[in-house]
């Protein structure tokens, strides 16, 4: 193990060179987005976009946007506008996305890119096939600490990674979305997705998976707990619920040292590295809320674009549709299905693609 731990190599955000962004959705993600950007960056908000006019144009007065769209096609064809954060609810991602690509603009996709492998995928092919950028916003992998922790992994201060422990629940107000079937409610997509992809990033994609569910009263699952086991040997354990809150803390174990990131894992804040003769690293670093991090997400992509890669590093599309393949295999195990879907592979369709 190192004497002191590297130094995040993440820019200054206001160093982005701006782009002009669209809104897709003005809810409570995206306000807190575009603020996060008017405080942070140089990032320009052109436009936002909604079904309703009334609420596009609600949005776009309390954050001084200066054009707002009935239509996600009105905004996908907007000739002021760069590239698009989608924030609508997950089982319009997909729609969004590709309309927003099919008229030349580029994408910055909330997290969960889409609400399964098979539709990730197809936004993939058509930002290659159009030569865009499409991402997903999983803004904890922009955070600095995930670069000095991918610092940490790369240069193998921890040994061989052997185990991940990885879990969020929350609780949530009776008239959530969430609690919505209709809007793939749950909370895999909105929380599991934070656990999943720390798992897939690092250990890719489990040759076994072992799951377990419980439905919630409102018809959506309200839990879901699983153990992987990966080619190499490594496993991993993650659940995630809508009953309360846990310490949503994330453990990786390797043959040299002990990673553990400070609750919630997945927010700005510090962790620990720990060899196993007992030295100690510590990262310390202000706990902070949406606010303060989602910048990070929209700086990457301007210097990406600005050097004219069409992927950011730090959420490569791959990942995203390996994490997605995972969450599709636990509901196949669990039997949740959301509206509109295909049916489902077969878990030896799913984790071998």
């Amino acid at each position: 193990m190192p004497d002191r731990l590297p130094e995040s190599r993440v820019p200054d955000s206001w160093d982005a060179p701006p782009l002009r962004w669209g809104i897709a959705g003005p809810g409570w993600i995206a306000e807190r987005f575009a603020a996060s950007l008017q405080q942070h960056t140089r990032q320009v908000l052109a436009a936002v976009g909604s079904r309703s006019t009334d609420r596009s144009a609600g949005f776009a007065g309390r954050l001084g946007i200066p054009a707002a769209y009935g239509s996600y096609r009105e905004l996908a064809e907007a000739p002021d506008v760069d590239i698009i954060y989608v924030a609508t609810p997950h089982n319009h991602h997909h729609r969004v996305a590709l309309e927003a690509l099919e008229a030349g603009k580029h994408v910055l996709v909330e997290k969960p890119i889409c609400i399964n492998a098979e539709q990730a995928e197809e936004i993939a092919a058509l930002a290659e096939s159009k030569g865009l950028l499409a991402t997903e916003a999983l803004w904890t992998f922009f955070l600095p600490k995930f670069d000095v922790v991918r610092q940490l992994l790369d240069e193998g201060y921890l040994g061989q990674v052997v185990s991940v422990m990885a879990e969020y629940g929350e609780h949530f107000e009776p008239g959530h979305r969430i609690f919505d079937g209709s809007l793939a409610g749950g909370p895999l997509l909105d929380l599991g997705t934070y656990p999943l992809a720390l798992i897939t990033a690092l250990l890719g994609d489990p040759e076994e998976v072992r799951a377990l569910g419980t439905s919630h009263p409102s018809g959506v699952n309200g839990q879901i707990s699983a153990v992987m086991r990966f080619p190499d040997g490594a496993h991993a354990v993650t659940n995630t619920n809508l009953y309360g809150f846990t310490p949503t803390v994330a453990t990786v174990v390797g043959t040299q040292a002990t990673l553990t990131i400070d609750g919630p894992f997945n927010f700005p804040g510090g962790f620990s590295v720990k060899s196993h003769d007992g030295r100690e690293l510590r990262y310390d670093a202000e706990p902070g809320e949406h606010l303060e991090g989602l910048h990070y997400q929209a700086a990457a992509v301007a210097r990406a674009l600005a050097a004219g890669r069409r992927e950011v590093v730090e959420r490569p599309l791959a990942e995203s549709i390996r994490c997605l393949r995972l969450a599709d295999e636990l509901r196949r195990q669990i039997g949740i299905r959301f509206p509109d879907e295909a049916p489902q592979a077969s878990a030896a369709t799913l984790l071998n693609q």
